[in-house]
């Protein structure tokens, strides 16, 4: 009998817990979606999925234009910074020019890169829960890039090296780099540098596609006229009372 009663103790128990782990679900989604018209949780994810959608195909495109990296001054790739003195040495001597033919080289070579990064973006977003959904909904402006920047950095720099590393060879950044970093390092008294110029290339091409997606998500989330499509337009229009 004791048995009986501890095992009836037991069951409500876990089935108290368990409502009230529901009703607390349901609570949630009831106030993102309000009591009529409210949003279901595939609405919630799918919703965020096509914003995340949306910024990457938007992102990806302006970079991947011809100075969309050299001539956007919030992502532009500059000199690595333990190059700096390097690039502000020869500028010094008269060797500007071979400065700003790595400059321009390095950005083309982040240009072309961003031409393949949608794939790798979409692939990326698959993965997406409800509980990250729902965190997302009602997170900052770039809460949806954080979430992405978070779960795929790693995987976009293995995916991105091999890229940027044969665009930087097409684009001659590779040799224009030697050549300032050669002259560089022939003149006396000087501390040798040789950063590792790839793996910079690999991560500012990454962080400067995160930029860009963020502010297409800030667009999304404030202005009504972003929301492309009906399922966006219902998800950030509920998610914003």
């Amino acid at each position: 009998m004791k048995y009986k009663i501890l095992s009836l103790t037991l069951f409500w128990l876990i089935f108290a817990h368990t409502s009230k782990a529901q009703f607390n679900l349901g609570k949630v989604l009831e106030k993102v979606g309000g009591k009529s018209g409210g949003l279901s949780e595939n609405e919630i994810v799918q919703g965020l999925k096509e914003a995340l959608n949306v910024g990457i195909t938007n992102g990806s495109e302006s970079a991947s234009k011809v100075d969309g990296f050299f001539k956007n001054e919030l992502i532009k790739i500059a000199v690595p910074p333990e190059a700096q003195k390097v690039a502000e040495t020869l500028r010094k001597m008269g060797l500007g020019e071979q400065v700003d033919k790595f400059t321009l080289s390095l950005n083309r070579a982040a240009e072309d890169a961003a031409k393949k990064s949608k794939p790798i973006f979409f692939k990326a977003i698959t993965s997406m829960t409800v509980p990250d959904a729902l965190g997302i909904l009602k997170g900052p402006d770039d809460a949806a890039t954080q979430y992405l920047k978070k779960s795929t950095n790693d995987e976009l720099f293995k995916t991105f090296f091999p890229v940027v590393d044969s665009t930087l060879n097409l684009n001659k950044a590779t040799h224009y780099y030697a050549d300032i970093v050669n002259t560089y390092n022939q003149l006396p008294l000087v501390k040798k540098v040789n950063p590792n110029l790839k793996e910079y290339a690999t991560q500012k091409t990454i962080d400067g596609l995160y930029v860009l997606i963020a502010q297409e998500e800030k667009k999304i989330r404030e202005n009504p006229g972003a929301r492309v499509t009906d399922l966006l337009k219902k998800v950030f229009s509920q998610a914003g009372k």
